[in-house]
Order: structure tokens, then C-alpha cells, then sequence
């Protein structure tokens, strides 16, 4: 079945869908291993790599390694072997083990010879774009590590078979779309400035005509190259010399020592209960876990469904408000920054959250406190969600943060660099153009990980488990949030990703929602409320999620219809006709 959503409000969306497509069947006792396969990605490429890995024997993680590095083939705009990103992993109980749940730390960090002021002139000033734009602007990257790490300790397979499809994408190519369009309208300068960029990514130093045909052989001999040694063939060896030479030469500061000592970190997720769902989300350096537990603790006590559509907005925005006003106060990475989590996630805290919001009426930003201004975080990020026929499932963020990163591509390596610092406060502790003051949680510091919204996230219960994530920036956190409240009311992954959105994070205090996101309603009520209300020129977001229904004994998979992934449910062996998600707007 594919649902399409048409613009309607999230309110409107309870009343019409839950009485017809989503009623309770009847069921027989829940299952303990899902009959089917079920991947969700950015990418038909990317998807069709995670079955492939599967029918060759691989598991969940196999597959998420194939998924990972096909997208950073297929769409070098938004990930990359030179980015990182946020893993989490459910491991099946297996042998008498228990099930586990780990979050793989691939963020990537700031070079040793790094400093807070790097990005900042002889007076003090910002120096325009230094932290975007080129080598200077990148972190030591964590994608390979982490991929290396999930297959050595998690996979059945070994990496030769499970970065085959992603190696043979790079030496076919893949086509230019709409969407590799936009982003290189957005980077053209980057892109032009770095040769080896140009030359792969350009033609002519202009973007390519719809069709083109991109290829990336030289990427495809890195690809190899790790399949063949692991860490040591991205972070040791002929490739870290060019990565190395190339940098220093153009600016960057990375040594031989950080390539060497990049690890990830293992962490324990958070987690966190909602009306009976358990919620596992990511920890720190990600600000949106923390963010979506507080939310959700703030809004427990409200019957949402049973309340007005204005009333419902109104509650969920404040909850939002007051998340985002604490994350820009405290959150940053825990290796630097020690952060009163327990406080935080507690509930005494979301007790004394709900009782500031008044029942009618918007709490002004300013009201809350002493004005902390958000850091700044791109939209150029992917997700996927997966879970396979043992019971493994992963959710998986990653990104180069700006679109194309850095705009820099490492000569004979295929290698586009982020731009990860620029996740970080460029310049804490002074004002801003409006008076505010940035995060000092969050300042530039050698071998510190910047904060993130990326926001991986299970969700169980009983007889259900929901796969969910999404790019977007500082969006992602109440995306994330609006797909667990409606998980919460027992709808399908085609619903949650399709939702109408809709946003607030403290600063700026307004409400900013996507075309279709309230209805005249719900804006004429909020309006009278006292929210400023922005509407978006476009739809943003890109979900990808999957459903595990134990007492139905299915498995459901959903792309996000704003863009061109791709969701299939199969055997493994032999997908069968899943659901692709809707080119073009709902």
C-alpha cells in the first residue's frame, strides 16, 4: 500500500486516518522475529544496495554499511567517506546474549593544532566563509572509522562484499537529478575553487544538465582500498598522504597524528518512556535526544488527540520552545563540557517547564531566561532506517554538514571534505546582531566533537517497533518528535513521514511550518495567541522509516514523499514491491 498525504493539517490528519485505514485488526500473539526485510533510504540506489548485501547473507549491519557507502557515492551532496555522522544499533538477542542497544559516535572533530578563534581576523571579526568553504573548514572524518568499526564487530560479512555495490556505483555512475542540481547552484563556488571537485562535479565549471552521467573511479580505488585494510586504508597509507599533502596545501592544518588517532566512541543511547513507548535515542554530542526526551516529558501529561487542533499546536510548540532554549545553554560534547543530563531528562525539570506555559497564550522567548542564541547547523544531511529478518534494525544520520561540504575533493582519492567546523560556535561568548550571545558549550577546541541535531531513534513497544530519522538541520529534532507522537496513536510509517511540519527552536521566536502544515484554522487560533507565524516557501525533510508490527506480523517501510528515496519490504533474498516514495510535493 502507498498512502499519499495531501496538505492537511496534523490535526485533521488524526480525525480523517485513524476510524478507516489505521484501525486495530485482529491478531494472533506477537512474534519475536520480523517475517521480512525492511529499508528505507535517500537513495533507490542506496536501498537496493542494503538488499543486495542481504541476499548475499549479510545482516542489518552488513547492509547499513552498503546503504552508507552507496549514498556517499550516489549523493556526495549530503554524505560522504570525508563526513561522519550518528549510528544507532539494535542488536538482536541471539545464543542466550541479550538484545543491546548502541550508539556508534562517527562524528567528526576538530584537528589538534584547531583553536577557538581560528575562524576569527586580528580584530576579533569573523573571517566570511573561512569555516565553509575549502580544507581549513573540515574535521578529521569519522564515516570510515565508524563503518569499519560496524562491520568488524556487528556484520557477517566481510567489507570487500559489502562495499561491492558502492564500488561499482562509483565506476558506473549515477545520473544528476533535480536535487544534485540545487545543491550545486548552492556550492558552484566551492565546487570551482577545488579542481579535483570541479572536474568530478562540474562540466565546464557549470552544473550538469539533468541526465549527466557522474562518475567517480578514483573514489571507487578508496572504496577498495578500505575494503581491502580497513581503518588503516582511509586513515594510514597512500591515501592519508594524499589526504595530508592536499590539505596542508591548500590551507588546512590536519596532521599525520589525526588521521591515526581518530576513533569512534561507543555510547550509551538515552532513553526515555512516553504513554508506554520506550524511546531510544541519541546522546550527546547530538542535542536531539535530549531534546526529543524533554519534549515528550513536557507533553505526557496532555490527552494531545482529544484536544482541539490549536490547542494541540500550542502545547507541542511551547514543548519545543523550552527544549531548544535549554539545549543552547548546556549541550556540547561530553568529553569538554559536563552537562547536568540527569537534570536535563528528569522529570522534576519538565514539571517545572509545563507549569511556565500559559493555556492560552504564546510565553515570548525572552521570558524564559537569559537569551543564549542557537548554533548554527546545515540541512544537508541523510538518513535511513533498516531492520532485517533476525531482528537487528539501525538508524543511521550522517552528513558532510553544508551541501557538497567544503566544496573540496582530495586529488586521487574520490575524498569530498566536510565542513564540520562550521557546526561549531565560531566566535562564543560575543553578540550577535541581534545582542546574543553564542554557545560556549559548543566553542571550537582541538579533538572536541561539535553538537548536532542528528537524532537517530527506536521506538518500542509490546507489539511494535518504529525505525525513524531525518535530515534537516536544526528541524530534525521536532520531525523526529511529530513522527513519535504520531507512532504514539498507532499509525504507519507512510503517515509519519508524511506529516505536515511544523517548527519552533527558541531563536528566532517564531513558528515556522511548511506549506500545508496548519490549517486557516489553526493559524487564525495561534495568531490570536500571539505566535509569529513564518510559512516556508517549500516542504523540508527527508524521513526515512520502518515499522515492525508484531501482532500483525508485517513489516512496513516509508520514504518521505518530499523527496526521491526509496522504501522496500522483501524476504532478503527476494524483495518484494515495498513502497517508493512520491517524486515531487503532496
Amino acid at each position: 500500500m502507498r498512502l499519499l498525504i495531501n496538505p492537511i493539517s496534523y490535526a485533521l490528519f488524526f480525525l480523517l486516518i485513524v476510524p478507516t485505514v489505521f484501525a486495530e485488526q485482529p491478531s494472533s500473539k506477537p512474534v519475536n522475529t520480523p517475517p521480512m526485510v525492511g529499508i528505507a533510504s535517500a537513495a533507490p540506489a542506496a536501498t537496493h544496495a542494503g538488499f543486495e548485501v542481504l541476499r548475499e547473507g549479510g545482516n542489518a549491519f552488513d547492509a547499513a554499511v552498503a546503504i552508507e557507502a552507496t549514498l556517499a557515492v550516489v549523493e556526495p551532496y549530503f554524505s560522504g567517506l570525508g563526513g561522519g555522522g550518528f549510528w544507532l544499533l539494535h542488536v538482536a538477542s541471539k545464543d542466550g546474549k541479550p538484545a543491546q542497544d548502541i550508539f556508534i559516535d562517527g562524528r567528526e572533530v576538530a584537528p589538534a593544532a584547531a583553536s577557538e578563534k581560528m575562524y576569527l581576523d586580528k580584530k576579533g571579526n569573523i573571517i566570511e566563509n573561512a569555516s565553509m568553504n575549502g580544507p581549513f573548514a573540515a574535521g578529521i572524518p569519522g564515516t570510515v572509522a565508524a563503518l569499519v568499526y560496524i562491520a568488524k564487530h556487528y556484520g557477517k560479512l566481510p567489507l570487500s562484499e559489502s562495499l561491492a555495490p558502492a564500488i561499482r556505483a562509483a565506476e558506473q555512475g549515477f545520473k544528476v537529478g533535480d536535487d544534485y542540481q540545487t545543491a550545486a547552484k548552492q556550492r558552484i563556488f566551492a565546487l570551482r575553487k577545488s579542481p579535483a571537485a570541479a572536474k568530478i562535479f562540474l562540466r565546464d565549471k557549470q552544473i550538469p544538465k539533468i541526465g549527466t552521467v557522474i562518475k567517480q573511479p578514483q573514489l571507487a580505488n578508496t572504496l577498495r582500498s578500505i575494503a581491502a585494510k580497513g581503518d588503516a586504508g582511509f586513515y594510514q597509507g597512500p591515501v592519508a598522504k594524499k589526504m595530508l599533502k592536499a590539505v596542508r596545501a591548500n590551507g588546512g592544518i590536519w596532521t599525520a597524528k589525526d588521521l591515526k588517532n581518530y576513533k569512534i566512541i561507543v555510547r550509551n543511547p538515552l532513553v526515555g518512556n512516553y504513554h508506554g513507548i520506550k524511546v531510544i535515542t541519541s546522546p550527546p554530542p547530538s542535542a536531539g535526544g535530549v531534546g526529543i526526551i524533554s519534549m515528550l516529558n513536557i507533553l505526557a501529561p496532555y490527552n494531545l488527540p482529544t484536544l482541539t487542533p490549536v490547542m494541540r499546536d500550542h502545547y507541542i510548540i511551547e514543548a519545543m520552545r523550552r527544549a531548544y532554549w535549554q539545549r543552547a545553554q548546556y549541550l556540547g560534547d561530553p568529553g569538554f563540557v559536563k552537562m547536568p543530563l540527569a537534570f536535563l531528562l528528569g522529570q522534576k525539570n519538565a514539571d517545572e517547564l509545563r507549569q511556565s506555559i500559559k493555556p492560552n497564550q504564546a510565553t515570548p522567548s525572552s521570558a524564559l531566561g537569559k537569551p543564549v542564541a542557537m548554533d548554527k547547523e546545515k540541512h544537508h544531511t541523510t538518513h535511513y532506517s533498516l531492520i532485517d529478518k533476525q531482528g537487528n534494525y539501525v538508524a543511521a544520520t550522517v552528513t558532510v554538514n553544508y551541501a557538497f561540504g567544503s566544496g573540496f575533493v582530495v586529488p586521487g582519492t574520490g575524498v569530498l571534505l566536510n565542513d564540520e567546523m562550521d557546526d561549531f560556535a565560531t566566535k562564543p561568548g560575543a553578540e550577535n546582531v541581534y545582542g546574543l550571545v553564542g554557545s560556549e558549550a559548543n566553542a571550537i577546541a582541538p579533538g572536541k566533537r561539535p553538537v548536532s541535531s542528528m537524532t537517530p531513534t527506536f521506538l518500542e513497544t509490546s507489539d511494535r517497533v518504529g525505525v525513524i530519522g531525518t535530515p534537516g538541520g536544526s528541524r530534525i529534532v521536532t520531525m523526529v518528535l511529530l513522527g513519535i507522537l504520531d507512532f504514539s496513536v498507532g499509525h504507519v510509517p507512510t503517515s509519519w513521514v508524511s506529516l505536515p511540519r511544523f517548527h519552533q527552536q527558541y531563536l528566532p521566536d517564531v513558528v515556522q511550518y511548511e506549506p500545508g502544515g496548519f490549517t486557516f484554522g489553526e493559524i487564525k487560533g495561534l495568531k490570536k495567541m500571539g505566535y509569529d507565524l513564518q510559512r516556508l516557501n517549500a516542504q523540508y525533510g527527508n524521513m526515512q522509516a520502518v515499522l515492525w508490527d508484531k501482532k500483525q506480523n508485517s513489516v512496513l517501510a516509508a520514504s518521505d514523499p518530499r523527496n526521491h528515496g526509496l522504501a522496500m519490504e522483501g524476504l532478503g533474498n527476494v524483495p518484494a514491491q515495498g513502497m517508493q516514495g512520491f517524486y515531487g510535493s503532496y
